[in-house]
């Protein structure tokens, strides 16, 4: 399982692309938008690996995410609100107060929605402190913020505002990979 699972991440590493913004928006744009990202994820936690497709439906209210596996099957969909977080699996729902707590009781790791809407557009969330460091063209490439370090390892151009297209999260023992194939924003 381990070899399939390494195979897996090497591949999403050799199949990575530039995203395909399907509505360009500038940077000030971005920060009130809805969006529709799709791309893929590879995850270590602990001993633990997972890879698979990623889904991500934001709205202002409302955030829609899934969680697919190898195969494009979902594996986890997750739902969450300002009044409750759901996380459907395997069959089961399970509810929680908030998206972090709710995805590390389940899935024994969480991503931090709230921040990481700004992170995958290339920015800091404004609220909280951060150290960053910038290429020549302004872009960040280092991100330290809320406990997680990010860095922007590819954009989809060499656009002052261009879209990250690959980031790595690490948050203590957790190591993320994200590939992103394509933006839309204010989806109907």
């Amino acid at each position: 399982m381990r070899g399939i699972t390494l195979c897996l991440v090497l591949l999403l590493t050799a199949c990575a692309h530039s995203p395909t913004p399907l509505q360009a928006l500038p940077n000030q744009a971005r920060e009130a938008a809805a969006f529709n990202l799709n791309g893929r994820i590879a995850v270590k936690h602990q001993a633990a690996r997972h890879s698979g497709g990623v889904r991500w439906q934001h709205q202002v209210m409302r955030d829609e995410v899934l969680l697919q596996g190898p195969l494009g099957i979902t594996g986890a969909r997750i739902v969450s609100d300002a009044n409750m977080a759901s996380l459907e699996q395997g069959g089961k729902i399970y509810q929680a107060r908030d998206v972090e707590t709710l995805m590390q009781n389940v899935l024994g790791w969480s991503l931090p929605l709230p921040v990481l809407q700004h992170w995958l557009q290339g920015r800091a969330d404004a609220v909280i402190p951060a150290e960053i460091e910038r290429d020549a063209q302004g872009r960040i490439t280092l991100l330290q913020q809320a406990g997680w370090q990010v860095r922007y390892l590819r954009y989809a151009d060499e656009q002052p505002d261009s879209l990250p297209s690959r980031i790595t999260l690490t948050h203590d023992d957790l190591f993320i990979q994200l590939f992103i194939d394509e933006w839309e924003f204010n989806p109907q």
